[in-house]
Protein backbone atom coordinates (compact mmCIF):
# COMPACT_ATOMS: atom_id res chain seq x y z
CA UNK A 1 0.00 0.00 0.00
CA UNK A 2 1.13 3.50 -0.97
CA UNK A 3 2.44 5.82 1.66
CA UNK A 4 2.41 9.02 -0.97
CA UNK A 5 -0.85 10.74 1.10
CA UNK A 6 1.29 10.99 4.17
CA UNK A 7 2.64 14.06 3.07
CA UNK A 8 5.13 16.13 5.75
CA UNK A 9 3.41 18.36 8.28
CA UNK A 10 4.19 22.01 7.50
CA UNK A 11 4.30 22.55 11.19
CA UNK A 12 5.95 19.33 12.98
CA UNK A 13 4.18 18.39 16.13
CA UNK A 14 6.71 17.07 19.17
CA UNK A 15 5.29 13.57 18.75
CA UNK A 16 6.37 14.04 14.85
CA UNK A 17 9.47 15.94 15.32
CA UNK A 18 10.68 13.13 18.08
CA UNK A 19 9.52 9.56 15.77
CA UNK A 20 11.56 10.90 12.75
CA UNK A 21 13.92 13.87 13.41
CA UNK A 22 15.57 12.91 17.09
CA UNK A 23 17.70 9.74 17.86
CA UNK A 24 14.92 8.72 20.95
CA UNK A 25 13.94 5.60 20.44
CA UNK A 26 10.00 4.93 21.75
CA UNK A 27 10.51 4.85 25.42
CA UNK A 28 12.61 8.35 25.24
CA UNK A 29 9.67 9.59 22.92
CA UNK A 30 6.88 8.62 25.13
CA UNK A 31 8.54 9.86 28.49
CA UNK A 32 8.94 13.18 26.91
CA UNK A 33 5.69 13.44 25.14
CA UNK A 34 3.99 12.56 28.97
CA UNK A 35 6.27 15.52 30.18
CA UNK A 36 5.00 17.82 27.97
CA UNK A 37 1.13 16.66 28.64
CA UNK A 38 2.11 17.33 32.59
CA UNK A 39 3.21 20.69 31.37
CA UNK A 40 0.01 21.50 29.56
CA UNK A 41 -1.62 21.20 32.54
CA UNK A 42 0.83 23.60 34.93
CA UNK A 43 0.40 25.76 32.06
CA UNK A 44 -2.83 26.29 32.77
CA UNK A 45 -2.47 25.93 36.57
CA UNK A 46 -0.50 29.24 36.56
CA UNK A 47 -3.54 30.92 35.04
CA UNK A 48 -6.13 29.79 36.94
CA UNK A 49 -4.54 29.15 40.30
CA UNK A 50 -4.05 31.26 43.25
CA UNK A 51 -0.11 31.69 43.85
CA UNK A 52 -0.38 32.43 47.25
CA UNK A 53 2.14 30.31 50.01
CA UNK A 54 1.11 26.56 50.63
CA UNK A 55 1.60 26.76 54.16
CA UNK A 56 5.18 24.33 53.71
CA UNK A 57 8.66 24.64 52.84
CA UNK A 58 10.68 22.42 50.53
CA UNK A 59 14.08 20.21 51.15
CA UNK A 60 15.86 23.57 50.96
CA UNK A 61 13.81 25.17 53.37
CA UNK A 62 12.66 27.54 51.13
CA UNK A 63 9.11 28.53 51.53
CA UNK A 64 6.36 26.38 48.83
CA UNK A 65 4.06 28.30 47.00
CA UNK A 66 0.38 26.48 45.73
CA UNK A 67 2.00 26.56 41.85
CA UNK A 68 5.23 24.78 43.50
CA UNK A 69 2.84 22.29 45.00
CA UNK A 70 0.46 21.77 42.09
CA UNK A 71 3.51 21.77 39.83
CA UNK A 72 5.16 18.66 41.57
CA UNK A 73 1.76 17.05 42.08
CA UNK A 74 1.14 17.07 38.16
CA UNK A 75 4.80 15.75 36.95
CA UNK A 76 4.63 13.09 39.61
CA UNK A 77 1.52 12.09 38.06
CA UNK A 78 2.53 11.99 34.58
CA UNK A 79 5.90 9.85 35.45
CA UNK A 80 3.73 7.19 37.54
CA UNK A 81 1.43 6.85 34.83
CA UNK A 82 3.90 6.45 32.31
CA UNK A 83 6.10 3.18 33.88
CA UNK A 84 8.85 4.04 32.85
CA UNK A 85 10.56 6.20 34.89
CA UNK A 86 12.16 3.86 37.69
CA UNK A 87 12.85 6.89 40.18
CA UNK A 88 12.48 10.49 39.96
CA UNK A 89 14.55 13.67 42.03
CA UNK A 90 12.01 16.77 42.43
CA UNK A 91 13.21 20.26 43.54
CA UNK A 92 10.71 20.56 45.47
CA UNK A 93 10.81 16.85 47.49
CA UNK A 94 13.73 15.16 50.72
CA UNK A 95 14.85 12.10 48.56
CA UNK A 96 15.03 10.01 45.76
CA UNK A 97 11.24 8.78 45.06
CA UNK A 98 11.37 5.53 43.85
CA UNK A 99 8.35 4.70 41.02
CA UNK A 100 8.73 1.43 38.78
CA UNK A 101 11.37 -1.05 39.20
CA UNK A 102 11.07 -1.77 35.72
CA UNK A 103 11.62 1.95 34.75
CA UNK A 104 14.65 2.25 32.86
CA UNK A 105 14.72 5.86 33.57
CA UNK A 106 15.59 8.57 36.31
CA UNK A 107 14.59 11.74 35.89
CA UNK A 108 15.60 15.07 37.52
CA UNK A 109 13.24 17.98 37.64
CA UNK A 110 12.79 21.48 38.92
CA UNK A 111 8.61 21.72 38.55
CA UNK A 112 8.35 25.16 38.77
CA UNK A 113 11.66 27.55 38.48
CA UNK A 114 10.84 31.34 39.25
CA UNK A 115 7.68 31.20 40.88
CA UNK A 116 8.61 33.31 43.70
CA UNK A 117 7.70 35.78 40.35
CA UNK A 118 4.38 34.55 39.49
CA UNK A 119 2.99 37.77 41.44
CA UNK A 120 4.60 40.14 39.36
CA UNK A 121 3.55 37.86 36.11
CA UNK A 122 6.61 37.47 34.91
CA UNK A 123 8.23 34.23 33.09
CA UNK A 124 8.59 30.71 34.71
CA UNK A 125 9.36 27.69 33.94
CA UNK A 126 10.18 23.43 34.42
CA UNK A 127 13.31 21.85 33.63
CA UNK A 128 14.12 18.32 33.06
CA UNK A 129 17.10 16.07 32.94
CA UNK A 130 16.48 12.66 31.39
CA UNK A 131 18.85 9.77 32.34
CA UNK A 132 18.95 6.15 31.17
CA UNK A 133 19.50 4.76 34.39
CA UNK A 134 17.93 3.50 37.75
CA UNK A 135 20.96 5.49 39.62
CA UNK A 136 22.00 9.12 39.08
CA UNK A 137 24.42 9.03 42.26
CA UNK A 138 28.40 8.94 41.11
CA UNK A 139 27.46 9.66 37.18
CA UNK A 140 27.91 13.22 35.73
CA UNK A 141 25.31 15.32 34.04
CA UNK A 142 26.86 14.34 30.54
CA UNK A 143 25.45 10.97 31.14
CA UNK A 144 22.18 12.27 30.36
CA UNK A 145 20.03 11.06 27.13
CA UNK A 146 17.77 13.99 27.36
CA UNK A 147 17.02 17.63 28.58
CA UNK A 148 13.96 19.91 28.07
CA UNK A 149 12.34 22.77 29.65
CA UNK A 150 9.03 24.57 29.44
CA UNK A 151 8.82 28.44 29.64
CA UNK A 152 5.56 29.82 30.59
CA UNK A 153 5.52 33.18 29.33
CA UNK A 154 3.01 35.20 27.37
CA UNK A 155 3.29 32.25 25.22
CA UNK A 156 4.10 28.77 26.41
CA UNK A 157 7.31 27.14 24.72
CA UNK A 158 8.95 24.03 24.99
CA UNK A 159 12.36 23.07 23.87
CA UNK A 160 14.25 19.98 23.98
CA UNK A 161 17.65 18.06 23.20
CA UNK A 162 17.88 14.31 22.90
CA UNK A 163 21.56 14.68 21.51
CA UNK A 164 20.74 15.96 18.25
CA UNK A 165 20.62 19.74 18.05
CA UNK A 166 18.29 21.76 20.15
CA UNK A 167 14.60 22.27 19.12
CA UNK A 168 11.66 25.02 20.25
CA UNK A 169 8.10 23.97 20.09
CA UNK A 170 4.72 26.10 20.87
CA UNK A 171 2.16 25.19 22.46
CA UNK A 172 -0.71 26.13 19.87
CA UNK A 173 -4.45 26.88 20.66
CA UNK A 174 -5.57 23.49 20.18
CA UNK A 175 -3.08 22.33 23.20
CA UNK A 176 -0.45 20.80 20.59
CA UNK A 177 3.37 21.51 20.80
CA UNK A 178 3.86 22.30 17.03
CA UNK A 179 7.89 23.00 15.74
CA UNK A 180 8.60 26.93 16.16
CA UNK A 181 12.82 26.85 15.25
CA UNK A 182 14.79 23.78 14.84
CA UNK A 183 18.16 23.78 15.30
CA UNK A 184 18.86 27.00 17.80
CA UNK A 185 22.40 27.90 17.56
CA UNK A 186 24.73 29.58 20.16
CA UNK A 187 27.25 32.26 18.43
CA UNK A 188 30.93 32.34 20.24
CA UNK A 189 30.82 35.79 20.90
CA UNK A 190 28.00 37.51 23.29
CA UNK A 191 26.41 40.54 23.27
CA UNK A 192 24.40 40.13 26.38
CA UNK A 193 24.77 39.36 30.03
CA UNK A 194 22.56 37.76 32.69
CA UNK A 195 24.12 38.07 35.97
CA UNK A 196 22.85 35.86 38.49
CA UNK A 197 23.54 35.98 42.74
CA UNK A 198 24.78 39.75 42.13
CA UNK A 199 25.07 39.85 45.86
CA UNK A 200 28.38 38.20 45.50
CA UNK A 201 29.98 40.64 44.40
CA UNK A 202 29.93 42.62 47.37
CA UNK A 203 32.73 39.75 48.93
CA UNK A 204 33.58 38.19 45.51
CA UNK A 205 36.64 40.45 43.73
CA UNK A 206 36.64 38.64 40.59
CA UNK A 207 32.55 38.63 39.89
CA UNK A 208 32.81 42.42 40.98
CA UNK A 209 35.45 42.50 38.54
CA UNK A 210 33.36 40.29 35.54
CA UNK A 211 30.36 42.24 36.18
CA UNK A 212 32.15 45.76 35.98
CA UNK A 213 34.02 44.37 32.47
CA UNK A 214 30.52 44.10 30.84
CA UNK A 215 29.47 47.71 31.64
CA UNK A 216 33.09 48.74 30.62
CA UNK A 217 32.08 46.80 27.30
CA UNK A 218 28.36 47.76 27.09
CA UNK A 219 27.08 44.74 27.01
CA UNK A 220 22.96 44.89 27.31
CA UNK A 221 21.74 43.90 30.62
CA UNK A 222 18.97 41.08 30.38
CA UNK A 223 18.01 39.63 33.93
CA UNK A 224 14.67 38.09 35.04
CA UNK A 225 15.81 35.97 37.82
CA UNK A 226 14.01 32.64 36.07
CA UNK A 227 16.82 31.23 35.00
CA UNK A 228 14.87 29.34 32.52
CA UNK A 229 13.66 32.54 30.77
CA UNK A 230 17.16 33.81 31.19
CA UNK A 231 18.71 30.93 29.67
CA UNK A 232 16.02 30.54 26.79
CA UNK A 233 17.02 34.43 25.79
CA UNK A 234 19.99 33.35 25.61
CA UNK A 235 19.08 30.35 23.12
CA UNK A 236 16.65 32.51 21.35
CA UNK A 237 19.15 35.21 20.48
CA UNK A 238 21.96 32.81 19.53
CA UNK A 239 24.32 35.03 22.23
CA UNK A 240 24.93 35.70 25.70
CA UNK A 241 26.20 34.95 28.76
CA UNK A 242 24.45 33.27 31.86
CA UNK A 243 26.02 33.23 35.35
CA UNK A 244 25.32 32.44 38.93
CA UNK A 245 28.96 32.51 40.94
CA UNK A 246 29.40 31.57 44.20
CA UNK A 247 29.98 34.61 47.15
CA UNK A 248 30.39 33.94 50.78
CA UNK A 249 26.54 32.99 51.06
CA UNK A 250 26.80 30.40 48.94
CA UNK A 251 30.47 29.65 47.97
CA UNK A 252 29.75 27.23 45.51
CA UNK A 253 26.98 28.65 44.15
CA UNK A 254 23.25 28.67 44.38
CA UNK A 255 22.09 26.78 41.73
CA UNK A 256 21.49 23.47 41.83
CA UNK A 257 23.45 20.61 39.69
CA UNK A 258 20.62 18.25 39.29
CA UNK A 259 17.70 20.04 38.76
CA UNK A 260 18.71 23.61 37.19
CA UNK A 261 22.55 23.65 36.00
CA UNK A 262 23.09 19.56 34.52
CA UNK A 263 19.91 20.14 32.28
CA UNK A 264 20.77 23.81 30.81
CA UNK A 265 24.52 22.75 30.53
CA UNK A 266 23.13 19.99 27.92
CA UNK A 267 21.66 22.11 26.00
CA UNK A 268 23.99 24.81 25.67
CA UNK A 269 26.26 22.62 24.55
CA UNK A 270 24.05 20.98 21.99
CA UNK A 271 23.49 24.48 20.66
CA UNK A 272 27.32 25.17 20.25
CA UNK A 273 27.69 26.78 23.48
CA UNK A 274 29.35 26.33 26.76
CA UNK A 275 29.17 26.01 30.24
CA UNK A 276 31.24 25.64 33.26
CA UNK A 277 32.04 26.07 36.74
CA UNK A 278 34.93 28.06 36.64
CA UNK A 279 37.08 25.42 36.58
CA UNK A 280 35.61 23.07 34.06
CA UNK A 281 32.51 21.79 31.93
CA UNK A 282 29.67 21.28 34.49
CA UNK A 283 28.43 18.22 32.24
CA UNK A 284 31.63 16.78 33.94
CA UNK A 285 31.20 17.57 37.83
CA UNK A 286 30.35 13.90 39.30
CA UNK A 287 26.46 14.13 40.98
CA UNK A 288 27.08 13.60 44.63
CA UNK A 289 24.21 14.98 46.37
CA UNK A 290 20.79 15.76 45.18
CA UNK A 291 21.66 19.02 46.80
CA UNK A 292 24.68 19.56 45.33
CA UNK A 293 25.10 23.24 44.15
CA UNK A 294 27.40 24.24 41.72
CA UNK A 295 28.61 27.82 40.02
CA UNK A 296 27.35 27.74 36.52
CA UNK A 297 28.99 29.95 33.67
CA UNK A 298 26.93 29.25 30.34
CA UNK A 299 26.49 30.83 27.16
CA UNK A 300 28.58 31.94 23.75
CA UNK A 301 31.82 30.17 23.99
CA UNK A 302 34.57 33.13 23.81
CA UNK A 303 32.99 34.85 26.81
CA UNK A 304 32.46 31.45 29.09
CA UNK A 305 36.64 31.02 28.48
CA UNK A 306 37.22 34.60 29.07
CA UNK A 307 35.14 34.88 32.46
CA UNK A 308 36.55 30.75 33.51
CA UNK A 309 40.41 33.27 32.73
CA UNK A 310 39.07 35.96 35.29
CA UNK A 311 37.42 33.78 37.77
CA UNK A 312 40.30 30.75 38.11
Amino acid sequence: MSNSACNPPVRPSLNYHLFRKSDADDPLRHLIIDLSRACKYISYAIQTTDAGLSGSTNTFGEDQLKLDVIADDIIREYLCETGLVSSYLSEESDDIVQLDPDGEFTVAFDPLDGSSLVDANFAIGSIFGIYRSKEVMGATAREQVAALYVLYGPRTLLVYSTGQGVHEFILNDVGEFILLRENLTIAEEAKNYSPGNLRAIKDNEKYHNIVKKWLDDALTLRYSGCMVADIHHVLSKGQGIFTNVGGSKYPEGKLRLLYECGPFSYLIEQAGGASSDGSGPILDKEITAIDQRTQIICGSVNAVKEIEGMIS
